[in-house]
């Protein structure tokens, strides 16, 4: 009897093994671009939001697939588009969205289980398939305030992106921008921005080679913002000032290191 528990907890044990060594060998061949990846995106909304800028959300988002295969193709070309999106929603926001509480272990397995909760329950609702799809994406969208809320809470190099914004008919492509930005963090980019929400220089220029430097022409996808001085900078409004910059090139593989 013995012998039956060790041998069953052995297999167990292996097949945790070859599971977690298929997911990061399939996470590591993402960042080749050989093939195009499937994200799902769906859009939740809190009480209030205009129900014309979600659906304005949907129209655009063909636009952001073609403008991030416009920036491979500057690195790439000839490569395939990288992003195929389907969209799902809007569904109503059910449970708080998750945010990571304090610091180790038992934060980190309590926030994995709220982001568990809070992605089951929106697909559900939503009709997102439990599989096919190498990353999901969320895009939280609330109404207009002072504060202009951008944030967002993705898995670097995982398979969940969480956007926040706030959404009306003038900030679609601004909300569409901050989802970009979050799903990026899933295929390993960083943050190009300081703890005062800075950009930081050069890191976080869409074109750091810009003689002179200022004023940038396109925002920098893992910066918040536009510079057009040294002391000054802009939020973008369109998706025509997107841009991925040298080092987030990089970082993701589509630029040599």
């Amino acid at each position: 009897m013995r012998a039956l528990r060790v041998s069953l907890l052995l297999a167990l044990l292996i097949a945790v093994i070859v599971y977690a060594a298929h997911d990061i060998l399939s996470r590591r061949a993402r960042n080749e671009w050989k093939r195009t990846l499937d994200v799902s995106f769906t859009v939740v909304t809190e009480p209030g939001v205009d129900a014309r800028a979600t659906a304005e959300i949907r129209t655009r988002l063909s636009d952001l697939s073609r403008k991030l295969a416009t920036e491979l193709k500057r690195y790439r070309p000839g490569a395939p588009a990288p992003f195929a999106f389907v969209a799902y929603g809007p569904v109503p926001l059910g449970r708080a969205v998750p945010a990571l509480r304090g610091d180790g272990l038992v934060a980190e397995a309590r926030y994995a289980w709220d982001l568990r909760g809070f992605t089951r329950d929106v697909d559900a609702r939503a009709g997102v398939p439990s599989r096919g799809f190498d990353m999901r994406l969320y895009l939280v969208v609330s109404p207009p305030t002072k504060q202009a809320l951008v944030e967002g809470a993705s898995e670097h190099g995982g398979r969940i992106a969480i956007a926040r914004a706030e959404l009306d008919h003038e900030t679609v492509d601004v909300a569409l921008i901050v989802a970009a930005h979050e799903l990026f963090h899933t295929v390993g980019a960083d943050e190009h921005y300081g703890a005062d929400g800075r950009v930081l220089v050069p890191d976080g220029l869409a074109e750091p080679d810009l003689d002179p430097t200022f004023p940038q022409r396109r925002v920098e996808i893992m910066a918040r913002n536009r510079p057009v001085s040294a002391a000054k900078e802009v939020r973008p409004k369109t998706l025509d000032e997107l841009a991925v910059g040298p080092s987030t090139a990089r970082e993701v593989g589509w630029a040599p290191r």
